[in-house]
């Protein structure tokens, strides 16, 4: 399976996705340092809300082989700026979580991901597995 690195903004759903992928209980997690296993790397949000911590999030890329930037479909802005894809040196998917959510605008997800200049744009809902097995079968 290819190892893949997750980027997004605090609490735009990594770590609950992560469980999902796993196959794991879902339970609420903060992740307060970059998170190396087997086939996932999990990074803190703070990482691309801060400009001071952002440059690390290319170097722990070079650790992948799919960088995933994550969006929440309930986000009112997107920390990600056009065309950011251009500086990853591997595969950029889009991964749009929350997605069973009352308040989702997946349209709008989408978009700013299609905008980040992503190959592929996923759906995903964590609690009931939308999305996941597509995930999944892109990573083999």
């Amino acid at each position: 399976m290819k190892k893949l690195i997750l980027m997004g903004r605090s609490e735009s759903g990594k770590s609950t996705l992560i469980q999902a992928l796993r196959r794991e209980e879902l339970h609420y997690v903060k992740t307060q340092y970059v998170d190396f296993t087997e086939s996932i790397i999990d990074t803190p949000g703070e990482y691309i809300e801060d400009k001071m911590l952002g440059g690390a999030l290319a170097v722990y890329s070079y650790e992948a082989d799919v960088v995933g930037i994550v969006i929440s479909a309930t986000e009112p802005y997107c920390l990600f700026p056009p065309n950011i894809v251009g500086m990853a040196t591997r595969p950029v998917i889009g991964i749009v979580t929350k997605c069973d959510h009352e308040l989702a605008d997946k349209k709008q997800a989408k978009l700013w991901l299609e905008n980040c200049g992503c190959e592929r744009v996923f759906f995903t809902s964590s609690y009931n597995d939308e999305g996941i097995d597509e995930i999944l079968e892109y990573l083999q």
